[in-house]
């Protein structure tokens, strides 16, 4: 195998790995998240305005994590600067 290829492997694997991780635990935090905030809401109905703004900050935030490893995932897989370099070589 040439650099490239060794380069255009690993950057597919990351990629993918990436975006399997990027996308498994911002899920599992939002679960456990609205979870969370069902079960204040069921204990305190007067805070639930408070408890839903709040909650949907905090989904934005996790949501974020995983449009960053997309983005990462896209760029490795279209713009990956790696073979640039090796290319330039």
């Amino acid at each position: 195998m040439d650099n490239v290829s060794i380069i255009a492997v690993a950057s597919i694997v990351t990629a993918g790995f990436s975006t399997s991780i990027g996308c498994m635990f911002p899920a599992l935090g939002e679960g456990k998240s609205v979870s969370t905030a069902l079960g204040a809401i069921a204990q305190q109905p007067d805070a639930a305005p408070t408890i839903t703004r709040t909650l949907f900050v905090g989904l934005a935030m996790i949501e974020s994590t995983a449009i960053y490893c997309f983005v990462v995932s896209m760029i490795l897989i279209f713009a990956n600067p790696f073979w640039t370099h090796i290319i330039a070589k």
